[in-house]
């Protein structure tokens, strides 16, 4: 692997990211893959909080509310 394949940069901050510290992060609907990012620790820090403010938000229309506290992120 050359050095540019294994700085690739953060797609959030485009800070070089070597292999062992970045994060892929992949949205995939139906087997299809609709987005692929690779994100440096804190970009990836930064989606996470993102991810779970916005799950937090939210409603379920079934049952008008929830916490959604069986929504796991690795």
């Amino acid at each position: 692997m050359s050095d540019t394949e294994a700085d690739a940069p953060c797609s959030a901050c485009g800070d070089p990211t070597p292999d062992a510290l970045s994060r892929t992060v992949r949205l995939s609907v139906d087997r299809a893959n609709i987005d692929t990012q690779r994100l440096c620790p804190d970009c990836f820090a930064e989606w996470i909080a993102r991810y779970q403010r916005e799950m937090e938000t939210e409603t379920d229309p079934v049952d008008g509310g929830g916490d959604h506290s069986d929504i796991i992120v690795d």
